[in-house]
């Protein structure tokens, strides 16, 4: 029996594209006028994956998603136009991921699910980020799991079977919601429950991928309201 559903954040929570565009825009408007923050945040975005790849193949020793961030942003950040920052103002810039928007149906759609479930997210952020987050765009969690927790980033196995032993459960009563397939195949390959949310303006423009469901997945939903209804029938 189904007993906690775990969610991805960035992406499948939170639109965090829009925000830190429409945030770090309106931030800069008056100081930084030349800065290109959209493909500033388009090539955060993309090296995300990488940075987090040097901490599981060794390279890096365990390093937090908020310092993986700065660095990546002070380096990136000249050939975007972004120079001359103040270390508050650097910090301010990289705080953008604390302060991202909730897509419209996730805190109802939190809420549904929370009255019948343990909800939580399994994220790459780290802790601070995630509660300074969920207090920003008001996701009710009932507590905060996450790769800082582990000292591993998924697909690293450690979060999904990390997160499964803290909540005292069987990998087949917890569940992973993600609008991201490969997530999902390393959470079923360990015996999780799976549901996909599609969100096809995650990336804007450069969506490549994640428009379906590419697994068998055990539930597919159009939003996380849909979801909360699904799993209420369940538990009926």
């Amino acid at each position: 029996m189904l007993k906690a559903v775990l969610f991805d954040v960035f992406g499948t929570v939170v639109d965090w594209r829009s925000s830190l565009i429409d945030d770090l825009s309106a931030w800069g408007a008056a100081e930084h006028p030349g800065v290109d923050w959209t493909g500033l945040v388009d090539a955060w975005r993309h090296a995300y994956a990488p940075s987090m790849q040097e901490v599981r193949s060794g390279a890096l020793p365990w390093t937090t998603l908020d310092t993986l961030h700065r660095r990546t942003l002070e380096r990136i950040g000249p050939a975007f136009g972004l120079t001359g920052l103040s270390d508050a103002a650097w910090d301010h810039v990289n705080r953008g991921w604390h302060r991202l928007r909730p897509w419209p149906d996730s805190v109802a759609g939190l809420q549904a699910i929370k009255a019948d479930y343990i909800i939580s997210p399994l994220s790459n952020g780290n802790v601070s980020l995630l509660v300074n987050l969920a207090r920003h765009a008001g996701l009710p969690w009932d507590t905060v799991l996450c790769a800082e927790v582990f000292e591993h980033y998924k697909p690293d196995p450690e979060t999904y079977l990390g997160a499964c032993r803290l909540l005292s459960l069987e990998p087949a009563e917890v569940m992973l919601c993600a609008a991201h397939n490969s997530d999902l195949a390393a959470a079923q390959a360990l015996g999780l429950a799976t549901a996909f949310i599609p969100r096809p303006t995650e990336y804007g423009p450069h969506q490549r991928r994640d428009f379906d469901a590419e697994g068998e997945w055990d539930v597919v939903a159009p939003d996380l309201i849909a979801l909360a209804d699904f799993l209420k029938k369940g538990s009926d």
